[in-house]
């Protein structure tokens, strides 16, 4: 039997909500499932990604294969590094200072995407108006030059 780490979808119309689950992978979408091992609601801002991550840790153990959505969340939540650490033999202690530096990494890349986003946003608006006081500058000049000709 070969068991996939997928999402299960839940919840209203056009308001998903997934489990993530282990589940075989002849059965359907929002069938059958072996065990619900976490959360993914994408509607939030940011996505909420509640994980058990020491039930991923022994279903990828033990053969499950993430899909690719499943596989992203994973990556985002650092629990794929923390496996590729544990199986690189490196202790626990060492594996928890390596996870804290590229949480605090990853938070410093937010960080700064975020304010390279709110600088573009700014420049963009002081672009605008700078072409709409030119704009209304220009009309008013093309009206003084008519009025003079009459």
């Amino acid at each position: 039997m070969a068991v996939k780490l997928r999402l299960r979808r839940m919840g209203k119309k056009r308001q998903p909500i997934y489990k993530v689950v282990a589940a075989d992978e002849r059965s359907p979408r929002d069938g059958k499932f072996i065990e619900a091992i976490g959360l993914y609601n994408p509607i939030t801002d940011p996505a909420t990604i509640d994980i058990k991550e020491d039930r991923v840790l022994y279903w990828l153990g033990v053969g499950a294969q993430p899909t690719t959505t499943v596989k992203g969340l994973l990556s985002k939540k650092g629990i794929l590094y923390k496996r590729e650490l544990l199986r690189s033999g490196l202790k626990e202690e060492e594996v928890a200072v390596k996870l804290e530096e590229w949480s605090k990494n990853k938070e410093a890349k937010l960080a700064s995407k975020a304010t390279k986003k709110v600088e573009a946003k700014v420049k963009k608006e002081d672009k605008i108006e700078e072409n709409v006081s030119e704009a209304e500058g220009a009309g008013s000049e093309d009206k003084q030059e008519e009025e003079k000709a009459e």
